[in-house]
């Protein structure tokens, strides 16, 4: 089991338990590749459709980069216990999640991290946005961008943009994720250095 906090957007915090490869049990089992299950435990209460909606996203981006053909027969299970939330959890999801997967040594084929953006009435672009700034927002938009090519391995909006909008916030998102990767590199480094 791997535990730790995510790079957080503000006072957005996750923690990020991951278990396996382990032994899996009989219909979850797939022969080719390892099965991966992500769960998201709100803050208080029990999950509800947002949450399962948002497992669907992770579940989806996780499996697009982890090797999971090298643990055939077996299960990974992501869990993601929200501590708190100040605005762009699911950006802070994402990146708890490969810091989960890349701390237990998982087999990937590249990281991915997830940027949230807000385009506030006047068009303007807000990353990493805070509740107030996502209900006062026109649009939110979240991206979840590979470390190879900066690829977008998944998006989500709300509300109403222009495709030249979406594109802008694309931009945005792509130069902001040089940040959050260097953030990754930093953390291995001090993790595991020898000092």
């Amino acid at each position: 089991m791997t535990s730790l906090l995510s790079p957080s957007p503000g006072d957005t915090s996750v923690l990020a338990g991951l278990y396996g490869p382990v032994e899996v049990k009989g219909s979850k089992e797939l022969p080719d590749r390892a099965a991966l299950e992500v769960l998201l435990r709100p803050k208080v209460g029990l999950p509800g459709v947002l949450e399962r909606s948002r497992e669907q996203l992770l579940r989806q981006t996780c499996e697009a980069v982890v090797l999971g053909g090298l643990h055939p027969r077996t299960a990974i299970t992501l869990v993601l216990q929200v501590l708190s939330d100040a605005g762009s959890l699911l950006s802070c999801c994402l990146n708890a999640a490969c810091m989960g997967l890349l701390d237990a040594g998982l087999p990937l084929t590249s990281l991915f991290c997830g940027v949230t953006c807000a385009l506030d009435p006047d068009g303007a672009i807000v990353l990493d946005p805070t509740t107030r700034q996502e209900r006062d927002a026109r649009a939110v938009l979240t991206f979840a961008i590979d470390s190879a090519e900066r690829k977008v391995l998944a998006t989500t909006t709300k509300g109403s943009c222009s495709v030249e909008e979406m594109q802008q916030c694309l931009a945005a998102a792509q130069r902001a994720a040089d940040t959050i990767f260097q953030f990754y590199r930093d953390s291995v480094r001090r993790r595991y250095s020898k000092s």
